[in-house]
């Protein structure tokens, strides 16, 4: 028989097998190439190229995003080619070389990436306009996107899955090549353990993992801390180091331990369910530790990085606000044409004027007694603070009162306010800034701390700078002391109908020739629009990680289900009907599934956690949003697995 007719006869026999396969190399070349094209899409790239970093994140994510392609097909090749070990055990029994067998498996894999590169371009030209789509409404632009075909991304497709056939087809080659012939039979069942009870050794393993994890959980927690002592670089790797391992000794040792002491406490009297979900998972921990690992350890990795880059894309307009904290600022009275315009087209307003006096001040002075050491960045460090009187304060917040040398100290806010949290009822020495003869000091007592952005980005040189509001007595006798090339007072302008502010922002870029009026809706789509790529890239290769690990868990459980299938016809033939055996099969999904999503959770959660006051103002919106979307598509699969063993284990008896 010729070797074109031995393969078409493997591929029609091999037909439930292949589907699988097939499907994996599908989502690939449609991930894969959607990206490309939208990547080489010129009217998407004219409509976003002025952030100045599309180009560069799009370059970056197509790396990411092969990473998570060759990672997939690779997983996938390699439970295809278990699930076929007895029939290439059969090929060398009627005498077949394994060089011949080689030759055979790679024509079909090659006909398998050809049609499945051919399918997936199809699928990727077409789902590419609806990415595209996305992306600009993320970027809030308005654009016509034309399904254009992009020979460059058709090029750049064809060579990187043909350098990742040649890996596949080495991998098979590899695998055939060192493996015996005894082995080929026996390589479905390699992953099971007869566990028969466990030594002390074992058992102290496995609580270790649950204090590594926790010991990881808790660094986590001081990794930003200034009164931690340490090398940054070095606390993240021994974080990663202690969660990771702590992770595959609890896969390793942890579940198996307390599933073989449930069992042990049943006495014997193991239901149907105990025997279906229990003992499998029991089982089968040894060979399933690395691979759960790996997908707890790129669920927690992909939705901590998608749910950080959420939080600055969701933060962007309380963002744009601690930077310009109303509908316009004006600095030193500047932008008074501005102000004549919108009053000629009938624009209505409100303004608020604030007076502002700098003084200098040791941050230090208001940190607890634990914080003030020497390993604080902020200990001994003065800076300029500004401050404005009682009576412009009260524009915006009527009940504040102050008298004496009590002050509101203000304005405080992101990732200062979470690094370095200040405390009220303490005595702060200032000096005025001036000439060495009217140098001055004062004592501020600090009655209360609000952290309400009322005063310019551009005053406290970043958003969330400190502001005192001093009484109005203390600001004159502050302001007595003149000092030049300093900001004098700000002009804040709300509009009352937010219906003008198109012909205000129309109005205002005619006007903003000088550097002193601001615009919040300017600053906040330059935020979108700087976030914008970053934020779409990352959910993009999140969904692509999340798509991976569901899809490798769901093949192992088709894997599963396919092997336990002569279990599920002698439990038909005993008299057990369908929804006994589905009891226990509910419990393993409910394992296989959600244990590793839920440590993953748990793992992004704690990252998240240490350092989100980095990436933005808000983390309980974005964090609660990224996690259910992981949670709903795991659910998919999960639905996806369960299905798949009920037609199992119909089709059994």
């Amino acid at each position: 028989m010729s070797l074109s007719k031995l393969v078409l006869r493997s591929m029609k026999k091999n037909m439930k097998h292949y589907y699988l396969y097939f499907f994996a190399l599908i989502f690939s070349v449609t991930l894969y190439f959607s990206f490309v094209t939208l990547q080489n899409n010129a009217e998407v790239l004219a409509t976003v190229d002025k952030s100045g970093t599309a180009k560069a994140g799009f370059a970056a994510a197509t790396y990411m995003l092969y990473f998570i392609v060759l990672f997939f097909v690779l997983y996938a090749n390699h439970l295809f080619m278990k699930r076929r070990s007895k029939e290439i055990g059969l090929y060398q029994l009627i005498g077949m070389t394994k060089g011949l067998i080689v030759r055979l498996l790679a024509v079909e894999s090659i006909l398998l990436f050809v049609g499945a590169i051919v399918l997936g371009m199809l699928a990727g030209f077409f789902s590419s306009r609806l990415f595209a789509m996305i992306l600009l409404r993320v970027l809030e632009k308005e654009a016509l996107v034309t399904m254009t075909f992009s020979t460059e991304a058709l090029q750049q497709s064809i060579v990187v899955f043909a350098i990742l056939l040649v890996i596949v087809l080495v991998q098979m080659a590899w695998m055939i090549y060192r493996v015996s012939l005894l082995s080929l039979f026996s390589a479905s069942k390699q992953a099971d353990e007869r566990v028969k009870r466990f030594s002390p050794l074992q058992m102290v393993i496995g609580f270790l993992g649950l204090v590594l994890i926790a010991y990881g959980y808790y660094a986590s927690t001081k990794l930003f801390d200034i009164n931690s002592q340490g090398n940054l670089t070095l606390n993240m790797i021994i974080i990663l180091a202690t969660t990771i391992g702590g992770t595959f000794l609890v896969f390793r040792f942890s579940v198996a331990f307390i599933m073989n002491s449930i069992r042990l406490k049943k006495s014997g009297h193991l239901t149907v369910r105990d025997v279906l979900a229990l003992t499998p998972i029991m089982h089968r921990m040894k060979g399933n530790a690395k691979s759960l690992t790996l997908i707890t350890v790129l669920t927690g990795f992909s939705l901590g990085v998608t749910t950080l880059a959420y939080i600055s894309y969701y933060s962007s307009e309380s963002s744009a606000y601690s930077q310009v904290p109303g509908d316009y600022v004006l600095l030193e009275d500047k932008g008074q044409e501005f102000l004549k315009k919108l009053e000629e087209n009938n624009i209505a307003f409100d303004k608020r004027d604030y007076r502002l006096q700098s003084v200098s001040a040791a941050f230090s002075q208001l940190l607890s007694k634990e914080q003030q050491n020497k390993d604080n960045p902020l200990f001994g460090l003065e800076g300029t603070i500004y401050t404005i009187p009682l009576s412009d304060y009260q524009q915006l917040v009527p009940e504040a009162a102050v008298s004496d040398n009590d002050v509101i100290l203000t304005n405080y806010g992101g990732y200062m306010a979470e690094m370095f949290p200040l405390e009220k009822d303490r005595d702060v020495v200032v000096t005025t800034e001036g000439s060495e003869e009217a140098t001055k000091e004062e004592t501020f007592h600090v009655k209360d701390i609000q952290h309400e952005s009322i005063i310019s980005g551009t005053v406290t040189s970043g958003p969330g700078g400190p502001i005192f509001v001093v009484p109005d007595a203390l600001f004159e006798k502050l302001a007595a002391h003149d000092v030049p090339d300093m900001w004098q007072n700000q002009t804040t302008i709300n509009l009352k109908n937010k219906s003008d502010l198109a012909l205000a922002e129309k109005l205002y870029m005619q006007s903003n020739g000088e550097n002193f009026i601001h615009s919040y809706e300017e600053e906040r789509k330059g935020n979108i629009e700087s976030l914008g790529i970053t934020i779409f890239t990352l959910a993009f290769l999140g969904l692509a990680f999340l798509m991976t690990t569901g899809s490798i868990l769901y093949f192992k459980q088709m894997s599963e289900a396919e092997e336990e299938r002569g279990s599920y016809t002698i439990l038909r033939k005993i008299g057990f009907a369908e929804k006994d055996i589905m009891k226990g099969i509910y419990m393993k999904q409910a394992f296989n599934f959600g244990v590793p999503l839920i440590i993953g959770l748990l793992h992004s959660y704690f990252a998240v956690k240490s350092g989100w006051f980095l990436f933005g103002s808000e983390l309980t919106a974005p964090l609660w949003i990224a996690m259910s979307c992981y949670i709903a598509l795991y659910a998919i699969f999960a639905v996806l697995s369960v299905g798949y063993y009920k037609k199992v284990i119909r089709e059994s008896l």
